[in-house]
């Protein structure tokens, strides 16, 4: 499940990088062990050749575009890479890249961190941003690093992929993801059929290479053309999985890597059984926030206990199902809207004070914040396009149950004891059931010769990537470090204020040292209303 934006209606009813100058060694020999074990060879064959060619290119850096919304003194640029690694002189595809200086001295400078926020379907070109923002937390690890960004291979201007028309896609109000009737199910098994066929009518030549491990080759074709040697790589959420296969298939090309809030790597999980988990968790970390509503009854007036707060929400979701709010927001849209609250402690105070409003009343503060914006047909575009590759990666990356059974009895069995998003997610991912494109074996994760320390980062209560995630790839890279920040839950720990944390992290990206033995983190402060 993707992390929500603002204004994303999803799919059906779902909520939901100075030219770099070639270093001797640039491309170091691909790491065959693993590759050929799985019957890759071609592929490693084909990302060394394509890493070569982008070594010599180089990056021919520029201003960004005006309309990227990306300051100088970023600059942007293009790296070429096959669609299909197999094939490395068949059809070639570019991808954005961006980055900004390392803001210390040439002899600080320890090369470039690339960055990945996530998804699948995140741009991660607005990371170099962090510097020009001066962003507190990142101002040790910018005077070593250049910091790069890219929108990975179908996402933003990186070859983008689209599955149905953006302005239709986010039309709302969208069904109740609940289902009331057999006939409610029927009707969002053909949405979610109907959505996989205009993946295929609308992007089908890329569908078939819209891969994690082809992510992470593309990646390895970045780090040549950047004169990298070995990368220095920050994952956050599925950046965490783009990690995991990057470090199984590149070993000895690994400097530093950082893994913040962990997809489980496990074959069994990718990817319906992960989606299945994240309902189990979603619903802990809603109780999470439902409980802090409640001890902040003097702000929100919503509840004083976790109980009288979710009767709130049913009767809200009741009413919207009822009569759509400003004639748009309905189930759908409340559940895209509220996810947020459990994805991120930011959200807490925000979300809280619309539905206050709401209740006192303003009805314009919540369809603001909930309803699709028809005249936004750039963020609109944007949303399609996350959607689109989210579905594409997931549903590409492993094989998917195709008996309507077993989805319809795992998420009836799940709904019963967490509610909040069981349902909307499944119909997020049913397109997998049917999809077009021939559907891979995820990679075995694993500790390849010559692999350094990797620093994994987790929240024990973490709605989106659950905390099993970072235990499994803390047991499958031997040496890797883990930290954990107990009691907290919001996605994306790198990002917070928590000492604790901060320092380990900047040690660990200047030094590559880490901590003897794992941590244990207290967690970072809780929101204040």
């Amino acid at each position: 499940m993707r992390p929500p934006k603002k204004k994303a209606a999803a799919l059906g009813s779902a909520g939901v990088f100075v030219t770099a100058t070639l270093i001797a060694g640039a491309v170091a020999a691909p790491s065959a062990s693993a590759d050929t074990r799985h019957g890759q060879d071609r592929e490693a064959r084909g990302t060394a050749i394509a890493a070569a060619r982008a070594a010599k290119a180089g990056i021919d850096w520029q201003n960004c575009p005006a309309d990227w919304g990306l300051e100088k003194p970023i600059q942007c640029g293009w790296v070429t890479v096959p669609l299909d690694y197999a094939k490395p002189n068949g059809k070639q595809i570019k991808l954005a890249v961006d980055r900004i200086g390392n803001t210390g001295t040439k002899a600080e400078r320890q090369g470039a961190l690339i960055y990945n926020p996530g998804g699948p379907g995140g741009s991660g070109l607005r990371f170099p941003r962090r510097v020009t923002t001066k962003a507190p937390l990142w101002v040790n690890t910018a005077k070593a690093y250049d910091f790069v960004g890219f929108d990975p291979r179908g996402v933003g201007h990186s070859a983008p992929i689209s599955c149905a028309d953006p302005q239709e896609f986010v039309k709302a109000p969208k069904m109740d993801p609940v289902p009331d009737s057999e006939a409610d199910k029927r009707a969002q098994r053909k949405l979610a059929a109907e959505y996989a066929d205009g993946c295929a009518e609308r992007s089908g030549e890329m569908l078939p290479h819209m891969t994690t491990p082809n992510t992470a080759r593309d990646l390895d074709v970045i780090r040549a053309a950047l004169g990298e040697k070995k990368l220095n790589f920050l994952g956050v959420s599925y950046g965490t999985y783009i990690a995991a296969v990057y470090g199984t298939l590149f070993p000895t090309h690994v400097r530093r890597m950082v893994a913040d809030s962990v997809v489980n790597p496990s074959r069994e999980k990718i990817w319906y059984e992960a989606n299945l988990d994240q309902d189990v968790a979603f619903e802990m970390r809603w109780q999470d926030w439902q409980d802090w509503v409640a001890k902040n009854d003097a702000t929100y007036h919503l509840g004083d206990t976790r109980a009288e707060v979710q009767a709130q929400w049913l009767q809200l979701r009741a009413a919207a199902k009822k009569n759509p709010i400003g004639g748009l927001v309905g189930p759908a849209e409340l559940i895209s809207f509220f996810q947020s609250a459990p994805y991120y402690d930011s959200a807490w105070a925000p979300t809280a004070g619309v539905w206050s409003k709401y209740v006192a009343g303003d009805t314009q503060a919540l369809v603001d914040a909930a309803a699709p914006d028809l005249s936004d047909t750039a963020g609109n575009a944007a949303s399609e396009n996350g959607n689109a590759v989210y579905t594409a990666v997931e549903c590409t990356d492993a094989k998917w149950p195709t008996s309507w059974k077993k989805w319809d009895r795992d998420n009836t069995e799940l709904h019963k004891k967490y509610p909040f998003m069981t349902w909307a997610n499944a119909w997020l991912n049913l397109p997998c059931a049917t999809w077009p494109a021939k559907q891979q074996t995820p990679l075995n994760v694993k500790t390849g010769k010559g692999l350094p320390p990797v620093l994994i980062v987790q929240a024990t209560r973490d709605a989106a990537t659950p905390y099993e995630g970072a235990v499994e790839l803390h047991k499958r890279f031997k040496g890797s470090r883990l930290i954990t920040e107990k009691n907290a839950g919001s996605h994306g720990v790198t990002g917070l204020a928590n000492p604790c944390i901060n320092e380990r992290v900047d040690t660990y990206l200047l030094t590559g040292k880490v901590d003897a033995a794992d941590v244990t983190c207290a967690p970072h402060a809780t929101p204040k209303p």
